[in-house]
């Protein structure tokens, strides 16, 4: 059996290329190269493996703005009046995936993680002028000194992000072809299309995915739910509970990932255990109830248990911690998740299971447009 190769031999490839045997001396050197080769790990995990766009795109626009401007060979960076935050972020969204990116990146998410990567560096990548709204990426990240001599980056890593969109998207046309394939076979084969939806629940699936297939879920199993409800019990309404995505993810939405009416149930879906982000949540929708729909393997009981005990350490006055707590209405997890679709792949969904994740797959992923 054949083993992919990893992404990072195709930035070793793209050094050796531009850089010969500096390549390896070059790679050593440069605490951006490390850092993109951390953020492009996912490249060799198919496309339900966690994507990182907004930094690398930040990255990129930058850089692609740095070359079309001539300072590769230019030495005069330094008097150049920055690129403006409009035609980043134009520049942006235009690429693949990019779509629906938001400004985050650009303006403090790049810099802080960077940071963290590497604590003790004196070099941030973007610089800023916030009075005039102009962009520059620092050249101390992509001029590195070797031997006595100066090796640009730009081009190199240029090329090293574009390799990696090219993979995220083979990945994700190939995840697309499965499912139409799996539509195709569905009626004598509905082992495959389960085991293959039950693969998208793991634990480290991309975060788009994950929602997108617990939204798919929950729809069809609440569709099958009848409510009776009015304003006197002389005149009832007849109503089959229905859940409604409210945006794409990642969406600065206020916290709210599906809502179901009649009910007025709200949802969120979440990849951490962090206290601090399920109360912000709750503190958006002003201690409205809500759902969490959380990527883990762990039981729905430990994960309130944590929160609560969490919540005591951080806040430690008790009727602060119980207003919170009493906010959560459910905790759904993985393994409810599959119990969920079990269920509704009995009552004869499956197949509108998979059309919906078709579906919300397009739209998230900028598929139709792109193709």
């Amino acid at each position: 059996m054949t083993t992919e190769p990893q992404f990072s031999e195709k930035i070793q490839e793209i050094l050796d290329k531009y850089f010969n045997d500096d390549a390896q001396t070059i790679f050593n050197s440069s605490d951006l190269l490390k850092y993109i080769t951390n953020k492009t790990k996912s490249a060799n995990s198919g496309s339900k493996s966690r994507s990182s766009f907004g930094n690398l795109y930040a990255i990129y626009v930058l850089l692609e703005d740095y070359k079309l401007k001539g300072f590769i060979e230019n030495p005069n960076y330094s008097k150049y009046e920055g690129a403006t935050f409009g035609d980043l972020f134009s520049r942006q969204r235009e690429l693949p995936f990019g779509s629906k990116l938001q400004n985050h990146a650009l303006n403090h998410r790049l810099n802080e993680e960077f940071r963290k990567f590497f604590p003790t560096t004196e070099y941030i990548p973007i610089v800023r002028d916030l009075k005039k709204n102009r962009y520059w990426f620092n050249e101390n990240l992509i001029i590195v000194k070797v031997k006595k001599k100066n090796f640009n980056l730009c081009e190199a890593i240029l090329e090293i992000i574009e390799e990696y969109i090219k993979s995220k998207k083979d990945s994700f046309d190939k995840f697309i072809e499965a499912c139409e394939t799996l539509k195709t076979i569905i009626d004598h084969d509905k082992e495959s299309a389960q085991t293959f939806i039950l693969s998208l629940l793991s634990p480290n699936s991309d975060a788009r995915l994950f929602e997108i297939v617990s939204y798919s879920i929950l729809k069809y199993f609440y569709l099958d739910q009848k409510l009776y409800w009015g304003f006197d019990t002389t005149s009832l309404n007849e109503d089959y509970l229905k859940l409604y995505k409210t945006g794409r993810t990642n969406a600065n939405d206020g916290g709210i990932d599906f809502v179901m009416k009649p009910l007025g149930r709200f949802f969120q879906v979440t990849e951490t255990v962090e206290v601090t982000k399920y109360f912000l949540d709750i503190d958006k929708i002003e201690r409205y109830p809500i759902t969490f729909v959380i990527k883990s393997m762990e039981s729905s009981e430990l994960l309130r248990n944590k929160l609560e005990l969490d919540a005591h350490k951080k806040y430690g006055i008790d009727v602060v911690v119980h207003s919170y707590m009493m906010c959560i209405e459910e905790i759904i997890n993985i393994p409810n998740l599959i119990e969920i679709f079990d269920s509704s792949t009995r009552a004869g969904h499956l197949n509108s299971i998979l059309d919906e994740i078709i579906i919300q797959s397009k739209v998230e992923f900028n598929y139709d447009t792109e193709n």
